[in-house]
């Protein structure tokens, strides 16, 4: 087990590497001088060349690769152009209310689309089924963004049951917490809950054929113990795998979610750093998420040997 982890581990060095140099000559090459961004519409030739200088921009671009990626195995990420302040610190600051939500929203989506799934599975070709299915084209269908706003409108507007904006941290009190939440959590997760719920139904139907199952049966093991303990259980691998998969896929979603419902996380921070050409906070941000990534594969790979010892081998 330990030779695995050890394995696992190794493999993602290269990936971190080879991200860390996508992302370095991606923003790099991309249109644009962030030394004459900086230096405003008003600089002069020799001010800009003093602000590319300072930066390290007019050295070959192998050199600030090598200079930039040093600084980063230290924990330096560099400091912000527009913020005036460490990446680093910046990350630190806002990626609490990202954690939260992407928290919350995977809770729901557990929650709520594994037993959907196991339903829709078992009541197979029924109306409950259609119900799910349908569900999950509509989840696939409605962008966050429209759902957001529709939320917004219902809940924070009509009846005034939840604010609509902002983020208030665990330390104000649980209440205001999952308040400030509840609805970005909710808009965020239906498109997860339609696809955990296919995947769930679908892998939960192709277990129930086999014979184990119809040998369960045979035996009078009640209908929950077929389901939860010879179904589900064998079942789990590729709805681990797509939840997994979901918690990656909450990059792309907060990011839209943190600006409808101004949430100041990492998603916001990605906006703002996009719009002002703030290329170490665009690296920084960009490296932690694909940190994140790599981790969360890196669980499931682990999660794999407990639902499967063979998979080890």
């Amino acid at each position: 087990m330990l030779g695995f982890v050890l394995r696992r581990l190794l493999a993602t060095v290269p990936v971190l590497v080879t991200v860390a140099l996508l992302v370095f000559l991606m923003l790099r090459l991309t249109p644009g001088d962030p030394a004459a961004i900086m230096a405003g519409d008003n600089a002069s030739a020799a001010q800009i060349a003093e602000i590319r200088a300072k930066l390290g921009l007019d050295q070959p671009i192998l050199v600030q690769f090598a200079i930039w990626f040093g600084k980063v195995l230290q924990g330096d990420l560099g400091e912000s152009f527009f913020f005036k302040t460490p990446v680093a610190t910046l990350i630190a600051q806002r990626i609490g209310p990202t954690l939260a939500l992407a928290t919350t929203t995977m809770a729901i989506t557990v929650l709520v689309a594994v037993p959907l799934g196991t339903l829709a599975a078992w009541r197979h070709g029924t109306l409950l089924d259609r119900f799910v299915m349908g569900f999950s084209v509509l989840g696939f269908s409605v962008p966050v963004f429209v759902l957001g706003y529709a939320l917004i409108y219902v809940f924070a507007i009509q009846l005034q049951w939840l604010p609509v904006q902002g983020y208030r941290p665990l330390s104000a009190g649980l209440g205001p917490f999952l308040t400030q939440l509840a609805l970005p959590s909710c808009a965020l997760a239906v498109i997860y809950i339609a696809l955990v719920a296919r995947i769930t139904r679908a892998s939960l139907l192709e277990v129930l054929g086999e014979d184990h199952v119809r040998t369960a049966r045979a035996k009078g093991l009640r209908e929950s113990v077929v389901l939860l303990r010879h179904g589900l259980r064998n079942a789990a691998v590729p709805i681990v795998t797509v939840i997994g998969l979901g918690i990656a896929l909450l990059i792309g979603g907060v990011v839209v979610t943190e600006s409808v419902f101004n949430i100041p996380g990492l998603g916001r921070l990605t906006v703002d750093a996009v719009l002002g050409r703030d290329y170490p906070t665009i690296q920084g941000v960009i490296l932690v998420f694909s940190a994140l990534y790599v981790f969360i594969n890196l669980v499931i790979d682990i999660l794999y040997t407990f639902l499967d010892p063979r998979i080890r081998y």
